[in-house]
């Protein structure tokens, strides 16, 4: 085994090796992202899983698909490098799947499939950039596609990070796996499944997760927990076909108007969730946690400004103090046309889909049921199907409520030595000081692997903060790209 390197010399000759060969790194990534990935579509998730097999195993890892139970299950895609010596072994996660899209949505010479470089977003001004092969690749371009950030971005850093330790001649100085999920987007529905029939293989001592964004200023971040998620689908029922306005104007009912004045009874004007117990039993910030966030909240000004908001929701609460709290947000609501397409109908439903959002000591159970006990006191009859006639005769205000996949949130402590461990190999790839998080305000399903396999979790984002993940128009900034390999080669040698 060759002597440690420090990190220092680590860093730059990772990085020189990645500046010779961009050329062959980018064009693998831009065919990665080319594959369509959205979850539920299971033959495109595994030709994924495929790709990221074979792309393993030309960098010499032994690689290879972790099946559930059931055909219904998208794989994981496993690989394991033993480092003699080592005493400490590492599972670096990240997800190959992605959210559904809607091609129309996005920016003129833009598709979510077809990966090409922006000279910045498209929100900005970004232009598509004529590039052929072999031409330079600036570090500030975009590369846009569904999933280019989130999180195609992290799986390529993870893999190119070992890859560069060993090409360079500085083996990881912990044992190291990888698990990249193919059903993050959807709730991560078979995970606990997937890790209790495959718990052997995936012991370890720390779990380290690659996805979400760097901190607005542009520095790198360690984030200590995640929010639980589950979302809410409610269709609301008015007469069984559409129906002229005029000619049935004040006679029957219009589900969307209904729905809408459901909608305005969850929160108030200042953002306050008005669900009964809706912030019951959520686990404040530690004085250590507040702390964090606070030094953290420097930048709401700017991007108040960037994104042409007033203020926030709440006046004077910053962007990373909201993290402490559950939320409830309105994803999308459908009910007939608009604008060009719109026709005087009233429509016979409406459609909305629900995001709640969980924090240390919420339970995702608990805060849907307080969701239906509010709606029930709206006076809506609840139901899991499509009415029956008898059951639209029988009430006035009928909704159908259908209840995602969901899971709780998570949070490892801050000051674990294996946590300070983490923080120090990220900060000796930056210049500026590392943001440190409580959590962060996104979800990802790491309650079920603490709870499934004991092992203790940390996340290290390493996507640009204005990425459109979920969104039309997503995008990975170059730099960020190369630089999360720099990121993962460092916590490959934590020891």
């Amino acid at each position: 085994m060759l002597a440690p390197l420090d990190a220092a010399t680590n860093l730059e000759s990772v990085r020189a090796d990645r500046a010779a060969r961009q050329q062959e790194l980018m064009a693998e990534y831009r065919e990665f992202v080319a594959l369509p990935n959205v979850s539920g579509d299971r033959a495109a998730v595994r030709r994924n899983a495929e790709f990221l097999v074979a792309a393993m195993q030309r960098r010499g890892i032994a690689a290879e698909l972790l099946e559930g139970e059931t055909t219904a299950t998208n794989p994981a895609v496993f690989g394991e490098v033993k480092v003699p010596g080592a005493t400490t072994t590492v599972i670096y996660y990240a997800h190959y799947d992605g959210q559904p899209v809607n091609p129309k949505q996005w920016a003129e010479g833009l598709e979510p499939f077809r990966p090409v470089f922006l000279t910045a977003p498209v929100e900005r001004g970004g232009k598509v950039v004529a590039w052929q092969p072999g031409q330079p690749i600036e570090p500030a371009w975009r590369i846009s596609g569904r999933a280019a950030a989130d999180d195609k971005a992290g799986v390529f850093a993870i893999i190119n990070a070992y890859d560069a330790l060993v090409r360079t001649g500085q083996p990881p100085t912990v044992n190291v796996k990888f698990f990249f999920e193919g059903e993050e987007e959807i709730g991560s529905v078979h995970l606990a499944e997937l890790l209790r029939k495959h718990r052997a293989k995936l012991a370890g001592d720390l779990w380290i997760i690659c996805d979400g964004p760097r901190h607005v200023s542009g520095r790198k971040v360690v984030q200590f927990g995640v929010r639980g998620d589950v979302n809410l689908d409610l269709i609301a029922y008015g007469p069984k076909r559409p129906l002229h306005s005029g000619n049935y104007g004040n006679f029957a009912p219009n589900p969307a108007q209904r729905l809408v004045t459901l909608l305005a009874s969850l929160k108030d004007d200042n953002g306050r969730v008005l669900v009964k117990g809706f912030y019951d039993d959520y686990v404040q910030f530690s004085e250590t946690e507040r702390l964090a966030v606070r030094e953290a909240s420097f930048a709401d000004g700017a991007l108040l400004q960037e994104l042409g908001l007033a203020q926030p929701e709440v006046p004077g609460r910053a962007l990373l103090e909201g993290f402490e709290l559950p939320t409830l947000n309105i994803n999308g609501i459908q009910s007939a046309n608009v604008g060009r397409l719109a026709a005087n109908i009233i429509p016979s439903s409406a459609r909305v889909t629900l995001d709640l959002r969980m924090v240390l000591g919420n339970d995702w159970r608990r805060q849907v049921q307080r969701v239906l006990d509010h709606i029930r006191a709206q006076g809506w009859h609840v139901i899991d199907h499509e009415p029956t006639d008898e059951e639209r005769l029988a009430h006035t205000k009928l909704l159908r409520v259908e209840v995602g996949s969901g899971y709780n949130a998570q949070r490892t402590l801050m000051n674990l030595p294996l946590a300070q461990k983490v923080v120090a190999a990220v900060q000796a790839t930056s210049a500026e000081p590392v943001v440190r998080l409580p959590t962060g305000g996104g979800s990802l399903p790491l309650v079920v692997i603490e709870q499934e396999l004991g092992a203790k979790v940390i996340t290290v984002p390493v996507a640009n903060y204005d990425n459109n993940q979920h969104a039309e128009n997503e995008n990975m900034r170059v730099d960020y790209l190369w630089e999360g390999m720099a990121t993962f080669a460092a916590l490959m040698r934590l020891d």
